[in-house]
């Protein structure tokens, strides 16, 4: 299913109105924004990714219309979805946006793929 494009525009100017330098790019089927290189959102089927402090995860499943990021079958802890449930308003969006900021900072940068595969000898 491909990614919501209303929520990845909103998201767009959301980073726009806030001044924050950011790339998107298709990712797993769906959108995501890099900020300082580093994974801060995405956009997947219909739902918000968000990548936060993994000390706020537990609390942050208790609002409304957030999920645990479940792409293995083992949640990944510090991700989770939001559905549309808890992006209803520009409020709601922001706050889950905000979280993800904040975080950014403190987030690890996935490591760098060469780009080629080795043969085995």
């Amino acid at each position: 299913m491909p990614y919501d494009s209303k929520l990845a525009a909103r998201l767009t100017r959301r980073f726009k109105t806030q001044g924050v330098a950011f790339e998107a790019k298709a990712m797993i089927g769906g959108l995501c924004f890099m900020v300082d290189g580093k994974m801060c959102v995405g956009v997947s089927e219909d739902r918000l990714m968000v990548r936060l402090d993994p000390a706020l995860y537990a609390n942050a499943l208790t609002k409304p219309g957030c999920r645990p990021m479940d792409f293995t079958g083992r949640p990944l802890k510090g991700f989770v979805f939001v559905t549309q449930q808890g992006l209803d308003t520009a409020k709601r969006l922001n706050d889950w946006l905000n979280l993800a900021l904040k975080f950014n900072p403190h987030a690890k940068a996935s490591r760098k793929r060469s780009g080629r595969s080795r043969a085995k000898d």
